[in-house]
């Protein structure tokens, strides 16, 4: 698959869908979280047995496996546009750009209203850098 370039322009396009992406990304995640403390305290119920036959646990695991499909979805939303989703919380997604035949990553953070940094892959999020310094 050949990788997908991005302006800044075409980027910032997709941060509002995005957005609600990572924000049911979030629902989804708490929900997992909540189900998985859930499955745990019933395999560890009896304090002696670990509890793994039973209906509710069958059902709990298969709420697990449906979230985590869910989930996969819109990851798939993001990652199918070229984009790559780096976190969840805090959302981080980069997008991959070039300046002067090299590669760079555009760089966008939750909170953040448009993409405003860019870093290369070596460097990481950590090396990020304002645009204004291309």
């Amino acid at each position: 698959m050949s990788t997908t370039y991005f302006s800044v322009e075409k980027a910032n396009k997709l941060i509002p869908a995005f957005k609600k992406e990572l924000n049911e990304l979030k629902k989804l995640q708490f929900k997992f979280d909540d189900k998985f403390k859930e499955l745990e305290s019933i395999k560890k119920s009896d304090g002696q047995h670990v509890q793994t036959d039973t209906d509710k646990v069958f059902k709990i695991e298969s709420e697990l496996e449906f979230l985590e499909i869910q989930a996969q979805l819109h990851v798939s939303n993001i990652q199918d546009t070229g984009a790559q989703l780096k976190g969840i919380d805090p959302g981080l997604i980069d997008f991959p750009s070039k300046k002067d035949n090299k590669k760079i990553l555009l760089c966008w953070k939750e909170g953040e209203e448009e993409i405003t940094h860019y870093h290369t892959e070596e460097e990481g999020f950590a090396g990020r850098k304002p645009l204004d310094e291309l």
